[in-house]
């Protein structure tokens, strides 16, 4: 009983309580593609492009469960970047729109994962509708 306790307290810090699989809404972010896969209920249903991480600033990999959604966001970090439709899943890392549309299918950002506005806003309604506990965001090499 105590090792059980011990693997669900350290998932659940790990930022997941179930497997991908498992989940209704599953957001595949492939680093070296610079694509997104979204299936919901297994199947896909979108793929698109994103940018992730630039030199110098790493997008983390592994699997996460969203922790906070915000409708419109400005990044306090950098220059108050507008981040509509954010899906924070690891501390200040979010799915979310970007600006720099021309940008998405390379490496650009800070370590977000950016989407054209019209999707993230697409991804958003999907979490907001399955709940983020019936999310996932699997981010793999």
């Amino acid at each position: 009983m105590r090792l059980f306790r011990f693997v669900v307290v350290l998932v659940f810090a790990m930022g997941t309580a179930l497997p991908a699989y498992a989940a209704a809404v599953v957001a595949q972010i492939n680093l070296s593609s610079q694509r997104m896969t979204v299936k919901v209920n297994g199947k896909v249903k979108y793929n698109w492009l994103v940018s992730t991480g630039r030199a110098g600033y790493s997008t983390p990999s592994g699997t996460y469960q969203p922790q906070r959604l915000e409708r419109y966001w400005n990044s306090r970090k950098y220059d108050w970047a507008p981040m509509p439709h954010s899906i924070f899943f690891r501390g200040g890392y979010a799915i979310h729109g970007t600006t720099s549309i021309s940008r998405l299918g390379r490496r650009a950002s800070h370590g977000c994962i950016r989407l054209h506005p019209g999707n993230a806003a697409k991804l958003y309604s999907l979490v907001q509708k399955y709940g983020m506990g019936n999310t996932r965001v699997v981010i793999t090499h």
